[in-house]
């Protein structure tokens, strides 16, 4: 989430073109680049917690990279809260 917001930034203040650009010199696809930027479409409320999920001693963590395209799918903030909520 941190380098989304990073490379929002660094577009915005002219200082890389595009999302092409930041793929290439960060040497990752674009595609990859893009699943990165989608972060930003979240509900604020969705990165607060995920920075304070509890730590997984035993198990499977609540939260994989695989479940967040599912919030993201609408960009309405309160259908994602309400996926969130629901446990995904």
């Amino acid at each position: 989430m941190a380098l989304a917001i990073r490379f929002d930034q660094l577009i915005q203040d002219g200082l890389v073109k595009d999302q092409s650009e930041l793929a290439r010199l960060g040497h990752v696809t674009p595609a990859r680049l893009s699943q990165m930027m989608n972060l930003l479409t979240l509900s604020p409320e969705i990165p607060d917690a995920m920075l304070f999920l509890p730590r997984v001693e035993k198990g499977r963590d609540r939260v994989s990279e695989r479940d967040l395209p599912r919030v993201m799918k609408s960009l309405d903030w309160g259908v994602q809260r309400g996926r969130w909520d629901s446990g995904l």
